[in-house]
């Protein structure tokens, strides 16, 4: 028999389960409803942020080819918007820590919405790497903004739930990618599709601001307390040099994670179209195939976390990012390289969540300040790879510049030891 309680001041309700015969009772309490509220928020956060960039990617073919530029200038000015990121992104956790990382997560993805529409109508390459480093610089700290909304969520549900806010990101992404694959179908100006997302996905985010929690980001109490958890999980205190070693690592598989997307966003619809003869709306396919089989990898991996345990699903992830994108590229059709995709961004679905989890836990650090350094650092993985991808592709072949995606999933086995493992399971009441 279950009977449900509120309570009125913090609004959360706890379900008591009655055993055999009314004995034992166990109470399993409900989050409050304003966490409730803010965790649909968020979710409307991560939608618009996903969706805002991704409907840019199927226009690259148009716009590389308006503009005339090479491989390598196109990867330059795609790496644009990483390094606008790298430069800015360390500022973020300043300012959520004053404004609030409600605040300055729409604040933020405004305007990123506005450099991608200033990058979309670029008349030339310096406004449009111009117009990329304003938004990588903007998302970089909707990036931070967002997800340090997101863990005190999910602190107050009291389990993890970060992997579903990815997911919902993913879902803003596909959507993303398909509107700019249809806007590409039907030969809609740049400039009229990318100001009508703009102006969507802004007042999308704007509306959000009512539910998300109140008050001021938690203070070094919390963090406090975080990090004696994390020493009492692992049964060891992490030292300086081994606390930066684990960041670095932590790093290096957010970083595998984000070369991944980079690829499926920036080289995926010019290596269908131009490599493989596909056509403007399939080539924008490769991109929904890996953000598609991300979100299923993020909506799973909650609950396979829970059971397997970080480190399991990392490294399992490694190898189907290996055997997926490898064997695409190993005997390349446009349907392989589809499925390549698909299955690379079902590897890699739960390395940036777990990453960032990781890092906001690491003892030693001030609130948000271990997530930050992460998702600043992570960002070199966009700003390298897309220079180096177009340099090879210039040299040889965009297919063998692709191989940046395997080794992706091989730099993911090698690391992965740093995750947290399965944990054990207490007595059952």
């Amino acid at each position: 028999m279950n009977v449900e309680s509120t309570d009125e001041t913090t609004g959360e309700t706890t379900a008591e389960t009655s055993g055999p015969g009314g004995s034992s009772p166990a109470s399993v309490s409900r989050p409050p409803v304003a966490a409730r509220r803010a965790r649909i928020a968020v979710g409307v956060l991560f939608f618009t942020n996903g969706a805002i960039f991704a409907n840019l990617l199927p226009r690259y073919p148009q716009i590389k080819a308006d503009l005339g530029l090479t491989n390598a200038e196109f990867g330059f000015a795609v790496a644009a918007y990483p390094l606008g990121a790298l430069i800015a992104g360390l500022t973020a956790g300043m300012l959520v820590r004053r404004f609030r990382s409600s605040r300055v997560a729409i604040v933020a993805t405004v305007f990123t919405a506005v450099g991608i529409l200033l990058a979309g109508v670029a008349p030339a390459w310096l406004p449009l790497a111009a117009g990329l480093f304003l938004a990588g610089a903007m998302d970089s700290i909707t990036d931070v903004a967002q997800n340090s909304h997101a863990l005190r969520v999910q602190r107050l549900y009291k389990r993890s739930i970060l992997n579903s806010f990815h997911a919902v990101w993913s879902i803003g992404a596909v959507s993303g990618g398909a509107l700019g694959s249809l806007a590409a179908g039907l030969g809609i100006p740049l400039a009229v599709h990318l100001t009508l997302s703009a102006v969507l996905f802004s007042l999308l985010a704007a509306l959000s601001y009512r539910m998300l929690l109140s008050g001021p980001e938690p203070d070094e109490t919390r963090a406090a307390d975080v990090s004696a958890g994390v020493q009492t999980r692992t049964g060891r205190a992490v030292g300086v040099l081994a606390k930066y070693a684990v960041l670095l690592a932590l790093v290096l598989i957010a970083a595998s994670g984000a070369i991944v997307e980079d690829a499926g966003s920036s080289w995926s619809a010019i290596y269908l179209s131009v490599d493989l003869g596909a056509s403007a709306f399939v080539a924008g396919l490769g991109f929904i195939a890996l953000q598609g089989m991300q979100f299923i990898g993020r909506m799973l991996g909650d609950r396979l976390v829970d059971r397997f345990g970080q480190r399991a699903v990392a490294r399992t992830g490694g190898v189907i990012v290996c055997v997926g994108m490898g064997s695409a590229l190993l005997v390349p059709s446009v349907l392989g390289t589809v499925v390549g995709f698909g299955l690379a961004g079902l590897g890699v679905a739960t390395l940036i969540p777990a990453a960032m989890h990781a890092a906001d836990e690491l003892p030693g650090f001030r609130p948000g300040s271990g997530l930050t350094i992460l998702a600043w650092l992570l960002r070199v993985g966009f700003l390298v790879s897309p220079p180096v991808v177009g340099a090879i592709a210039d040299a040889s072949s965009l297919r063998l510049g692709l191989l940046v995606v395997p080794v992706a999933g091989v730099l993911t086995l090698l690391f992965a030891g740093v995750l947290s493992g399965r944990e054990p399971r207490g007595p059952s009441s």
